[in-house]
């Protein structure tokens, strides 16, 4: 995609300093979890997506469109934080009670109804 900007104005879109859009082409930086939703909005797309269907990547990628840490993800399910992290890290898989709580809720947040974390 070739929006004909420069990383001047991008960054001014995404109200960050051109050296850090320098730092993510050049992959010396990845772009905050809180910035990961505005980037999506302003490209149109999601270039985080991953193209597997694992369980794991799909809740990685649902907490990334969504802006939530691992922390806030756990706290609306009602689950302990290191819960998340050990099914993203695939340590662990979630139980019947979880899995079914878990898909009932990535399946009721399109992306626009999830705000980011402050």
């Amino acid at each position: 995609m070739d929006l004909k900007l420069t990383q001047r104005e991008v960054a001014e879109k995404l109200s960050v300093d051109k050296t850090t859009i320098q730092f993510w082409e050049n992959n010396r930086a990845k772009p905050s979890l809180s910035l990961i939703p505005k980037i999506i909005g302003f490209l149109g797309y999601n270039p985080f997506e991953t193209l597997s269907n694992s369980l794991r990547e799909q809740i990685k990628a649902f907490r990334q469109v969504h802006g939530l840490s691992q922390k806030r993800l756990a706290k609306l399910l009602r689950i302990d934080p290191t819960t998340v992290g050990s099914w993203e890290r695939g340590e662990n898989r979630p139980t019947k009670r979880n899995l079914d709580n878990l898909l009932s809720f990535l399946s009721s947040h399109p992306s626009s109804s999830t705000r980011p974390e402050e």
